[in-house]
């Protein structure tokens, strides 16, 4: 292709709502066009990345034997009632109404659609099982879309359901689809790890994320570098280690004037705040309950972990308000867990607390030496969030570290969650109609492109690995005027496209510099310059990705790009 013809859209300087690496080289070097908060348009060379990590991912797809199909992003709210799924989901689901009144969603996920399918379409349980995928526009209506392509209200992903007989083939479908992810996201260059996970929206008994590690990750890993174990935060258990031997001391209630929070409270009670308890009052706003959650005063709530403790929903649960915690026989900024009207949920680690600190319940009081048994009581379970040095809950032995990560992908064994209250049925050899079990497999293809640019990218621009780049090389005349540059140009140029390679041709008036940044900001692999030495067929040659800057003749060029190609 000649650069002359070609849609280069580079910008000087980086937009001013980039706040990471990939959202600003993206929009730097023509890949994205931003439409709207959170809604972005592909350009030339963002579109044949995209073509380029679909190829990919439908390669391994269809070589595990799943089918491609592709399904309607607007979706009935009548199938989302089946589900259930139509008051769960929160503001994010994007719902309108047609001129006949009838109410519809735009998919930010397909289990519905898919589950209906397999219902209307799998006759005999001799096709399970059966694996089906699609590429697809999503949309959800994020309240504060940022970061790009990281987080935006439409965006491209492969999906697909697995439907199977019984547990195990669930498990082998799921085993398989953990390999073929596995192998994609290596293909694709990234610095992954699969992470237990929790399973969230979609539901399910068991679920995995890909997260490709960068510090631009929304969220947080943690794992043991000796036996392996990798969770998500939000999924992490995080086990208790205390072994508090003190004696109990008699209860005693202490003035704590104007001290609401842990750091006022210890400090002036000169106490650890390892020894005291921190609590978070949260409401289950379809049941309109109220929840004390306690955590040692040095730890932090798992909104996720509480939300599947009281087997509820994220988009159903807010902070109590301070009127709700009096209500409940409290004061905010003094809460303890003795004599509360609400349900009390205590984290392990304050069970085994001893003489610890909390507040009394009344304006400027809190006690000392609380010991749960004796003072108070509740529901005992893992309430906290894992942290950096916390001991692995896999091999009890080494403290766990952590990393930011991008998640890429996600992978859910849904059972029949689905199947089940949607009467996705197939009839066994008994002629009983029995709900598939039902897999779930997600790749967030735009995201995995940020992921890419995050993890390849210098000052200068993005390092595409060869086989996702836009184009493969670029041969650059220093002067369109000069007959012995032009003559070495076009020959390498002709050669490469002869062998199959993606090349352009700067055929552009300008400066080299002006076309040097140009194609590192873009991210070409290899530029070929055709400069004071092209009578002699010599070549400089610049290897973007190792930033390598040699002379080589016209045969060595060709050579060293040609192989790169042939061997992807």
């Amino acid at each position: 292709m000649k650069a002359s013809k070609m849609l280069i859209a580079t910008l000087k300087e980086a937009p001013q709502e980039a706040q990471i690496a990939s959202h600003t080289l993206l929009l730097r070097g023509g890949f994205i066009k931003n439409l709207v908060a959170g809604v972005y348009n592909y350009l030339p060379f963002g579109l044949r990345v995209l073509n380029k990590i679909e190829a990919i991912i439908r390669e391994e797809m269809d070589k595990s034997g799943a089918i491609e199909i592709l399904s309607s992003a607007v979706q009935p709210k009548e199938l989302w009632e089946e589900s259930g799924r139509w008051s769960k989901y929160g503001a994010e689901l994007f719902r309108f109404q047609d001129r006949h009144d009838r109410e519809f969603c735009l998919g930010p996920t397909h289990e519905e659609i898919f589950t209906s399918m397999a219902r209307d379409l799998i006759k005999s349980p001799k096709q399970l099982p059966m694996n089906i995928y699609q590429i697809q526009t999503k949309y959800r209506d994020e309240a504060r879309p940022r970061f790009g392509l990281m987080r935006s209200r439409e965006f491209i992903m492969k999906d697909s359901y697995s439907f199977d007989k019984d547990q195990d083939g669930l498990d082998k479908a799921y085993n398989t689809m953990y390999d073929v992810y596995t192998r994609i996201f290596k293909r694709l260059g990234l610095d992954f790890r699969a992470v237990l996970a929790d399973t969230g929206a979609i539901g399910g008994n068991g679920s995995h994320q890909f997260m490709a590690f960068s510090e631009a990750g929304e969220s947080d890993v943690v794992y043991c570098p000796e036996c392996g174990y990798a969770a998500d935060v939000e999924k992490a258990e995080a086990v208790c280690t205390l072994n508090d031997t003190e004696e109990m001391k008699a209860l005693e209630e202490v003035e704590t004037p104007n001290c609401t929070t842990i750091e006022e409270v210890t400090k002036l009670l000169n106490v650890d705040p390892k020894k005291s308890i921190k609590a978070v009052v949260l409401k289950e706003t379809e049941t309109n309950k109220v929840y004390f959650c306690f955590v040692r005063g040095d730890r932090e709530v798992n909104i996720i972990k509480f939300v599947n403790a009281i087997n509820s929903s994220e988009a159903f649960v807010t902070f109590a308000t301070e009127e709700e915690i009096k209500a409940a026989g409290s004061i905010h900024g003094f809460i303890g867990p003795q004599g509360l009207k609400g349900e009390v949920l205590i984290d392990n680690e304050v069970a085994h607390l001893r003489n610890a600190v909390a507040g009394a319940n009344k304006r400027n009081f809190h006690v000392k030496n609380l010991n749960y048994g004796r003072d108070f009581t509740g529901k005992v379970l893992d309430l906290r969030q894992a942290v950096e040095g916390d001991i692995c809950p896999q091999c009890k032995k080494h403290p766990m570290k952590m990393r930011r990560g991008i998640e890429v992908g996600q992978i859910f064994k849904l059972g029949t969650k689905y199947s089940e209250p949607m009467k996705c049925t197939y009839t066994n050899a008994e002629g009983k109609n029995v709900p598939m079990v039902m897999g779930c497999y997600g790749i967030g293809v735009t995201r995995t492109m940020s992921a890419i640019v995050e993890q390849y990218h210098n000052e200068h621009g993005i390092k595409w690995p060869l086989n996702v780049a836009p184009y493969q090389a670029v041969v650059v005349p220093v002067s369109m005027k000069d007959e012995n540059q032009t003559k070495l140009a076009d020959e390498i140029y002709s050669n490469l496209l002869n062998n199959k390679c993606e090349a352009i041709y700067d055929d552009r008036d300008g400066s080299l510099g002006f076309k040097m940044k140009d194609w590192e900001l873009i991210g070409i692999p290899y530029i070929i310059i055709c400069g004071k030495k092209a009578g002699e067929s010599v070549v400089e040659f610049k290897d973007r990705m190792t930033g390598e800057k040699i002379e080589l003749s016209k045969e060595e060029a060709l050579e060293k790009i040609i192989s790169a190609v042939k061997a992807l």
